[in-house]
C-alpha cells in the first residue's frame, strides 16, 4: 500500500502554517492583547457564527475523526442516537446554565461560587478541571497549537477552530465521495450495512449494563455532555465571550447543526468502512494493530491515486486535535489567572495579567500529559452536580457542596477504575461479527468469522469478583450520571443537616415557582389575549435594560411580581407561625 507523497506533506504543512498565521494576526491586529479580558475572552465582542463553529470544532477531536467511524464499524449505527443527545445537551446548556454565567459576566466558570460566601470551592474545583481528551493531550506538545494560543488568545483560538472545522468536513467529504465511487453508490454502502446488521439504530433495551442502547445514549450521554457544554470552562468560555446573550444562545443552537453534520459524516465513513471491508476485516487479518487505525488504512487504500488527499485527511484528524487542545490550553489559562492569581495578587495590572495568561498558555503545553491521566467521564459528572446544586438549590451550603462533590467523585472513580480493571464481557458491549472470508492470506489460526473482543478481554471468570458483572459493567455513559446524582443528593442532605432550615427550602421552592410563572418580555410591549390586554411596564420606574425587572399589569390570569412577593411573604409568615418555637409557648 502506498504511503504519503510530497503533496500530502505540503497539504498538512499548509494547515499548520495557516493556524500559526491566524495566531500572529490576532496578536498584533488593532490594539493586540493588552488586557487579560482581551486575551481570555476576546474582549467579549465575538459573534454567534464563529463561536458556534468553534464550539463544534472543540467538541470534536481526533477521536471523532478516527474513533467514531471505527465505533460504527464494530458496533453499528446505534451511535447515531447521539443526535438526540446533542439536542438535549444544547437545550439544557442554553436555557439553564448560559443565562447564569452570562449574567454574572465571569471569565472562569468557578467564579460562580465566589459571590456566595457559604459556597466557596473555587480552588478545589479548579484542580478537577482538565478538559483534555486522551488523544488530544498526547499531541498537545505540538508547537503550532501552543504558538497560536499563546500569541492570539481566544480570538485566535476561535478563528483557527473555524478554519479547522472546515478542514475536518473536507477530509470526511473526500473519504465519503471516494468510497461511494468505489462501491458504486451510497445505496450499496447502505445495503451492505443493512444486511451486515450495522443499521441497528433502535435498541430500547433498558439494561444500564449494556454499553450502547437508546437509553444509555440519551440519558447517560445527556449528563456526560452537559458536563462539557454546560459547565466545562473550555466551552463556557466561548459562548460567554459573545457580545450579547442572544449571540451566545444562537452560538449554541447553530453549533447543534454543526454537531449533526460532523456526526453524519463520521457515521457515513463508518458504514463505508464496513461496506468495503465486510469480507476482509483489516484488524482480524492483522493488517492493522488497532481499530483507530482503520480510517487511515482506508484512506491510503482508496485515495492513494490522488496526491494530497491523504494529507488532507490527516490534516482533518490533526485539526480535531488542535481545536480540542487549544480550547483546553486557553481554558487552563483562564481558570488559573482568574481563580488562583487575580484573587491573591490584586495589585497586578491588566497588562501583567495578560502576559501571565500567555505564559500559562505556554506552560499548558507541558502540563497536558499529566492532565490526560484523568478521564472526563469520572470527574465531569460530580462537577456538573456541583454547579446544578449551586444554581438550582439556593439553600445548599459549602459543607453540603464539598461533601457532595467528594462523594460523587469517589463513587465515579470507583465504578470507572473498576470498569478498567474488569472490562465488561462481550455480551455487554455487543460487538458485531467481522469476517475474513475474502482475505487473500493464509494463516493457520485465523477463522473465517471472528469476534474481536473474545480475545481482547480474556480475564477468566473465576478471577472476576461479583461486582465485575454488575456494578463495574455499568455503561461508561452512566459514569457522569451517577456522579451528578450522588453529588446533588448528598449535597442537599448534608446542607439540610448542617444549618439550612426548612424556611430556606420553602424560599427556594417559591423562588423557582415565581421564575417558572413569570415571562421575560422586552420593554415596552403590549400583548393581546382575547378580550384581555397586557402591558409590560418597568418596575420601580426603571427600564429593564437599565436594571429594572419587567412586570405584568392588569393580567387576571397570572400573578404580578408584587402579588407573588405578597404570596411568598404570606407562606413564610404562615410557616413561622406554625413551626416557630415561640408559637407553641
Amino acid at each position: 500500500m502506498a504511503g504519503f507523497t510530497v503533496w500530502d506533506y505540503v497539504i498538512f504543512a499548509a494547515m499548520l502554517l495557516v493556524s500559526a498565521v491566524i495566531g500572529v494576526y490576532y496578536a498584533f491586529v488593532g490594539e493586540g492583547q493588552k488586557t487579560s479580558k482581551d486575551f481570555l475572552m476576546g474582549g467579549r465582542s465575538m459573534s454567534a457564527l464563529p463561536v458556534a463553529l468553534s464550539l463544534t470544532a472543540s467538541f470534536m477531536s481526533a477521536v471523532t475523526v478516527l474513533g467514531t467511524p471505527a465505533e460504527i464499524y464494530r458496533y453499528g449505527a446505534v451511535f447515531c442516537i447521539f443526535a438526540i443527545t446533542y439536542a438535549l445537551v444544547v437545550l439544557c446548556s442554553a436555557e439553564i446554565f448560559l443565562p447564569v454565567f452570562y449574567r454574572l459576566g465571569i471569565t472562569s466558570t468557578y467564579e460562580f461560587f465566589v459571590p456566595n460566601a457559604s459556597f466557596t470551592l473555587v480552588p478545589f474545583s479548579s484542580f478537577l478541571v482538565t478538559g483534555f481528551d486522551l488523544w488530544g493531550a498526547v499531541v498537545a506538545t505540538g508547537v503550532v497549537c501552543t504558538f497560536y494560543c499563546t500569541l492570539g488568545g481566544l480570538k485566535a483560538v476561535v478563528w483557527t477552530d473555524v478554519f479547522q472545522v472546515g478542514i475536518m468536513v473536507a477530509g470526511f467529504s473526500a473519504v465519503i465521495i471516494r468510497a461511494a465511487v468505489v462501491q458504486e453508490g451510497i445505496g450499496r454502502i447502505v445495503n451492505d450495512s443493512y444486511y451486515g446488521g450495522r443499521l441497528n439504530f433502535w435498541d430500547f433495551d433498558p439494561n444500564p449494563l449494556q454499553r450502547h442502547t437508546f437509553w444509555t445514549i440519551v440519558i447517560g450521554g445527556t449528563f456526560t455532555w452537559t458536563g462539557i457544554y454546560g459547565v466545562n470552562q473550555s466551552q463556557v468560555q466561548r459562548y460567554i465571550a459573545c457580545k450579547s446573550r442572544f449571540h451566545a444562545k444562537m452560538s449554541l443552537y447553530v453549533n447543534l447543526v454543526g454537531l449533526w453534520v460532523i456526526l453524519a459524516c463520521a457515521a457515513l465513513c463508518g458504514l463505508a468502512l464496513y461496506s468495503i471491508y465486510k469480507d476482509c476485516d483489516p484488524w482480524t487479518s492483522k493488517q492493522v494493530s488497532a481499530f483507530d487505525q482503520l480510517m487511515p488504512y482506508l484512506v491510503l487504500d482508496i485515495l492513494h491515486d490522488f496526491p494530497g488527499v491523504p494529507g488532507l485527511f490527516v490534516a482533518s484528524a490533526y485539526s480535531g486535535t488542535l481545536s480540542t487542545v487549544s480550547s483546553s490550553i486557553n481554558a487552563l489559562a483562564a481558570v488559573t489567572v482568574e481563580d488562583l492569581i487575580r484573587p491573591y495578587f490584586r495589585s497586578l495590572s491588566e497588562k501583567k495579567l495578560s502576559w501571565i495568561s500567555m505564559g500559562m498558555s505556554m506552560s499548558g503545553k507541558y502540563l497536558s500529559t499529566f492532565a490526560a491521566l484523568s478521564i472526563f467521564g469520572m470527574v465531569g459528572g460530580p462537577l456538573l452536580g456541583l454547579f446544578a446544586l449551586g444554581i438550582l438549590c439556593s439553600f445548599a451550603n459549602g459543607i453540603g457542596a464539598f461533601v457532595g462533590l467528594v462523594s460523587g467523585f469517589a463513587i465515579s472513580l470507583w465504578v470507572g477504575i473498576g470498569s478498567q480493571i474488569y472490562p465488561p464481557l462481550p455480551e455487554r458491549t455487543k460487538p458485531l461479527p467481522l469476517s475474513t472470508i475474502g482475505c487473500n492470506i493464509s494463516s493457520g489460526n485465523l477463522t473465517a468469522t471472528e469476534n474481536p473482543l473474545t480475545t481482547v478481554f480474556s480475564t477468566p471468570s473465576a478471577e472476576r469478583p461479583a461486582l465485575a458483572d454488575n456494578w463495574y459493567s455499568l455503561s461508561y455513559l452512566y459514569f457522569s450520571t451517577v456522579g451528578t446524582l450522588i453529588t446533588v443528593a448528598v449535597g442537599i442532605i448534608i446542607s439540610l443537616l448542617t444549618g439550612t432550615s426548612s424556611r430556606a427550602v420553602i424560599e427556594c421552592i417559591l423562588d423557582c415557582l415565581q421564575t417558572k410563572m413569570s415571562k421575560e418580555l422586552s420593554y415596552p410591549q403590549e400583548i393581546s389575549m382575547g378580550a384581555e390586554g397586557l402591558r409590560v411596564v418597568p418596575e420601580h420606574g426603571k427600564n429593564p435594560k437599565q436594571g429594572g425587572t419587567p412586570m405584568l399589569l392588569e393580567n387576571k390570569s397570572s400573578f404580578t411580581s408584587s402579588e407573588f412577593r405578597a404570596l411568598k411573604g404570606f407562606c413564610l409568615h404562615l410557616y413561622s407561625a406554625c413551626f416557630s418555637p415561640h408559637s407553641h409557648a
